[in-house]
């Protein structure tokens, strides 16, 4: 159908009452509640799956529209609009799983975990519990991965020399999600951005406002810390760590050049490159460097791009700790699959509603009081601590609040640059902050340490949400002057 034919049918449309506007909203919010809340936390059966739950909610939109009038075709047209504008960020997630899976073969995420696990230090083990997972965060994009490896085996560490594991358990998680959040290879990251629809370098650059200042505060402190609540022991027993680094030095081949695929993106992102053929373009160093200095095959590598990295690839090791399999069992066009698959769901049900105009009504109907810009970024950022907090999923708060707050965005004059960052700050950063939330659950399991002892020792998280705000009332890094 034409799309001046399509405009003309809309414009025939009678005028919605605002219970007609909101109840496909109002719908989602029902089975989010009932499959994300209730089943799992007070019924112990499994939560829905989120692509399922968007799914179902766009089958009630679309119903819902054709019952008043709206044409197949129009509607179509809508979301198909949606999926037109997101499908660039769609390819970088494909590239992001090639990328990892790239780096994991050459060697390049191996060689810089072997030497980030050697730093660890007695002396300094709180500070250096909160930079080393940074490092791994950052180079693999998971901070669950990050506190699932990592993690794990510096708290064992802190737990031999007698640390406080309260204030070590909150440096790791800390030191994860800020790694994750500098990480152009994070689904939350690229997710956040998409749903807001901003450059992905141009989000992670504007979460440095947020992120770096309170880094360097929780760093210091850390510092402190380590002064005052100092560990029994000034030694390490290798044993706690000797078969890690035994395990990744026998499967790959160190060299300084394994460096180039991260230099490449790193550069790409301080030029302002195209994001796409930059981690192709590192990507595809990364493969010609592990047919240099790895023992893998072209197979290896091929399979590698396709299905991810195995470590039994590695037929000449035999005995690989389970941990260094979790980490380095990754990558592939298949990795972010599920993110995918959520994503187009979400554009789906969005660009439906969008014929209705369905967020920006109940956006400007809650907030129709707000004036000013710094009083637009608050509000954005406790409706996402809300949403995140009933949802216990970041990717479903990064698109429900992208799209509820990017027009009201537009029309006053603030970067969207700013939603997204919010979204994190309020988001992903707060996450394991709330007592119920799957991020804390999943903390609390892996590093054996209580909510009540790392709660109150996750620095970044909480200095972040004063740093936030903060920003917002002084306008400083907020792009107030900045053209939309």
């Amino acid at each position: 159908q034409h799309p001046d034919l399509i405009q003309m049918n809309t414009s025939k449309k009678p005028d919605l009452s605002f219970f007609q506007i909101i109840l496909p909203v109002l719908f989602l919010g029902i089975i989010i509640i009932y499959g994300l809340v209730i089943r799992p936390i007070f019924l112990e059966q499994p939560a829905f799956p989120l692509e399922i739950v968007f799914l179902l909610a766009s089958v009630f939109a679309i119903a819902q529209l054709m019952m008043l009038g709206f044409g197949w075709e129009e509607i179509q047209h809508s979301f198909i609009q949606k999926l037109a504008r997101g499908f660039p960020a769609i390819l970088i997630l494909f590239a992001i799983g090639i990328i990892i899976g790239t780096w994991m073969v050459s060697g390049t995420i191996p060689m810089m975990i072997y030497y980030g696990i050697r730093l660890i230090s007695p002396s300094y083990i709180y500070v250096l519990a909160f930079f080393i997972p940074i490092i791994f965060s950052t180079l693999t994009g998971t901070s669950w991965g990050s506190i699932g490896t990592i993690g794990v085996v510096i708290i064992g560490v802190a737990a031999v020399i007698e640390a406080n594991l309260g204030i070590t358990a909150g440096a790791i998680v800390g030191g994860a999600f800020f790694g994750d959040k500098l990480s152009p290879l994070s689904d939350t990251t690229n997710i956040a951005a998409i749903a807001t629809e901003v450059d992905l370098y141009d989000h992670i650059r504007s979460m440095m406002f947020t992120t770096f200042p309170s880094a360097l505060i929780a760093t210091a402190i850390y510092f402190i810390l380590g002064l005052l609540y100092p560990p029994a022991s000034s030694e390490i027993d290798s044993q706690q760590i000797a078969p890690t680094l035994n395990a990744i030095a026998s499967i790959f081949n160190f060299n300084g050049l394994l460096l180039i695929p991260p230099v490449i993106v790193l550069v790409g992102s301080i030029r302002k490159m195209a994001t796409l053929p930059t981690l192709l373009i590192s990507s595809l160093s990364a493969a010609i460097l592990a047919l240099i200095f790895q023992p893998f095959t072209i197979s290896d590598i091929m399979t590698t791009i396709h299905k991810g990295f195995d470590t039994n690839m590695a037929f000449w090791n035999s005995a690989t700790p389970e941990g260094i399999k979790v980490l380095f069992n990754r990558g592939g066009l298949y990795e972010l699959n599920e993110a995918i698959i959520f994503s187009i769901m979400v554009f789906i049900f969005i660009g439906t509603i969008d014929l209705i105009d369905a967020m920006p009504t109940i956006v400007n109907r809650i907030f129709g009081f707000i004036k000013s810009k710094s009083s637009l970024i608050i509000s954005s950022l406790f409706a996402t601590a809300f949403t995140n907090g009933i949802t216990s999923n970041q990717s479903a708060t990064s698109f429900i609040i992208g799209d509820a707050f990017g027009k009201r965005y537009d029309q006053s004059g603030v970067s969207r640059k700013v939603l997204s960052r919010s979204i994190e700050d309020y988001g992903t950063m707060f996450e394991s902050l709330i007592p119920w939330h799957a991020t804390t659950i999943f903390l609390t399991t892996t590093l054996g340490v209580s909510y009540g002892e790392y709660w109150h020792w996750q620095l970044l998280s909480l200095i972040n949400l004063v740093m936030a705000p903060t920003l917002a009332i002084l306008g400083k890094g907020c792009y107030y002057t900045e053209k939309t």
